[in-house]
């Protein structure tokens, strides 16, 4: 069996807005473009970016939550974006989900016990009434949920241990891939922490793959092997979790390294803030989606598209800077073009 257990490829997904009296499509939300990666066996691939760059939408389709508009997913060597009925809803066991908000995605009238429950009462993976009881006290125990807690209800727990009843719900039925869409934000920062370690013994117990969405980059450098960098729907970097960290290459990602506080000398580094806004999803720009906030800006990447380089291996970024087959004046940064074109227009003038 192979070693690739999830693979994501061409994954892309455009939203058509609607317009006048007769809801004509007069223009597409561009979501995901052309996103392309693999999950490992037991890995943590961690997604990043900030927010609106397609990481949840990338969760989403993954899990057919929402239907990708082009791409496919493998799941175990099946093409699990084509199936349907008895079929999904088989493959979907193989793959559960944890939410953000811990406060709005338990039922409040179902007891800790029946939500723990309720995938294996929807897969009918038990005999009697005796083994689903004993399955959801094993999980239960796990996630370090008292027992007594069987019969209680949502409003009456806190939102770390609400987290914790929504990780058993995800894996109670041993699936081989759990997408965490921000599992840890909507908690305070010393609950995080041990929701993060849970995750990794539970990874460890049953050999969980994780995909891993979060902004916070401290988190993700903490629980991931791999790392995929998100812009506006696009892959601008993907590396494992020590080359990334290390050794960034794309100028986005640096500038997101950037912004993570470090302490030297005593003294708290200034933090280096990117400028301008993340452009409209409805109107990207032409050439790299990037290039309009890049501080590394060249000619060409206003006018195409970069492709993803494997600058090492393992390693690869979408960034003309590694496009080895570029001419001097495609090269040339565009605030110098700028400057060499006003000179010349004023030496006209004159």
């Amino acid at each position: 069996m192979t070693d690739v257990v999830l693979k994501v490829e061409h994954l892309t997904k455009r939203y058509p807005v609607k317009k006048g009296v007769f809801g004509r499509t007069g223009a597409y939300v561009h979501a995901l473009e052309d996103v392309s990666f693999e999950v490992h066996r037991g890995e943590t691939f961690a997604i990043v970016g900030e927010s609106g760059c397609g990481k949840s939408t990338t969760g989403k389709c993954v899990l057919r939550l929402t239907e990708p508009t082009e791409g496919t997913v493998t799941l175990d060597g099946e093409d699990f974006t084509s199936l349907k009925g008895e079929d999904l809803t088989r493959a979907r066991q193989k793959m559960k989900l944890i939410f953000q908000d811990p406060y709005s995605s338990l039922n409040p009238r179902m007891t800790v016990a029946d939500i723990i429950a309720e995938p294996i009462d929807i897969a009918g993976t038990y005999k009697t009434r005796a083994e689903r009881d004993a399955r959801v006290e094993q999980i239960m125990k796990a996630v370090g949920l008292d027992l007594a807690y069987k019969y209680r209800y949502p409003h009456e727990f806190s939102g770390g241990q609400r987290q914790r009843i929504g990780i058993a719900r995800a894996i109670v039925l041993k699936p081989e891939v759990v997408v965490c869409d921000e599992p840890v934000s909507a908690l305070d920062v010393s609950v995080q922490a041990k929701v993060i370690n849970l995750l990794e013994e539970l990874q460890e117990e049953f050999g969980l793959s994780y995909i891993f969405i979060s902004h916070d980059l401290s988190v993700v450098k903490h629980i991931s092997d791999t790392v995929m960098v998100m812009y506006l729907g696009h892959t601008m970097e993907l590396a494992s979790k020590e080359e990334l960290f290390d050794n960034p290459l794309h100028p986005y990602t640096k500038a997101l390294l950037d912004v993570i506080p470090r302490i030297r000398h005593e003294r708290i580094q200034d933090k280096k803030i990117l400028e301008g806004d993340v452009p409209s999803p409805t109107n990207p720009p032409q050439g790299c989606v990037f290039h309009t906030r890049c501080p590394q800006c060249m000619r060409v990447c206003g006018e195409r598209a970069p492709e993803m380089h494997e600058v090492t291996p393992g390693h690869r970024c979408a960034c003309h800077l590694f496009d080895e087959g570029l001419s001097a004046e495609e090269r040339q940064p565009v605030m110098a073009a700028a400057l060499a074109e006003a000179e010349a227009a004023l030496s006209g003038a004159q």
